[in-house]
């Protein structure tokens, strides 16, 4: 959904400069303006920079935030489908198709010694310039799953993405179905 409206943020609300994933905060009491929002995430300008909001984030500016919830651990390990059900809820920033549907991940790995999660994908197109925004998107929806310590992503164009990675789904949602 694409929209043009200001709101000002209710509290310290955490945030990242597009293109490049930088991490910032926009301070309480800061009017912002919402161009867009796709897969629960908000696009912002702030003072005159591009920015994207977590959807788990949104309640900091006054909307109804995203609910990322996993049930409570029962032990200390990760569990890979919580890490897939993290995946699943996030969103490539022009086509509201999530990034597991859209077949851009391609390995999870999970080192319980380490508490980590190591993850391959790649982007629909290598010059993507949403590329370091779409990896902070991962690392901040993996870190919200019980017991990660650590995400790392490796951003990959071997084998290239190609429409047919796509899920059924996802190619008849974006008309790319043949």
């Amino acid at each position: 959904m694409s929209e043009r409206r200001m709101v000002v943020a209710q509290a310290d609300c955490p945030a990242r400069r597009v293109p490049d994933g930088t991490p910032l905060t926009i301070p309480e009491g800061t009017f912002v303006t919402i161009t867009q929002a796709l897969g629960g995430n908000y696009t912002l300008t702030y003072h005159g920079q591009m920015v994207r909001v977590d959807g788990t984030d949104a309640h900091f500016l006054g909307l109804e935030s995203e609910q990322l919830e996993f049930p409570a651990p029962i032990d200390e390990r990760i569990h890979e489908d919580q890490v897939w059900q993290a995946l699943g809820t996030v969103f490539d920033p022009e086509i509201p198709v999530d990034l597991v549907n859209l077949g851009l991940i391609y390995n999870v790995n999970v080192n319980q010694a380490l508490q980590q999660v190591d993850i391959q994908m790649t982007l629909t197109a290598p010059a993507c310039g949403m590329g370091p925004v779409l990896v902070g998107d991962v690392e901040y929806r993996v870190r919200k799953v019980p017991n990660v310590k650590t995400v790392k992503v490796e951003l990959v164009f071997d084998p290239p993405w190609q429409r047919h990675m796509m899920s059924e789904e996802a190619q008849l949602q974006t008309g790319m179905f043949y």
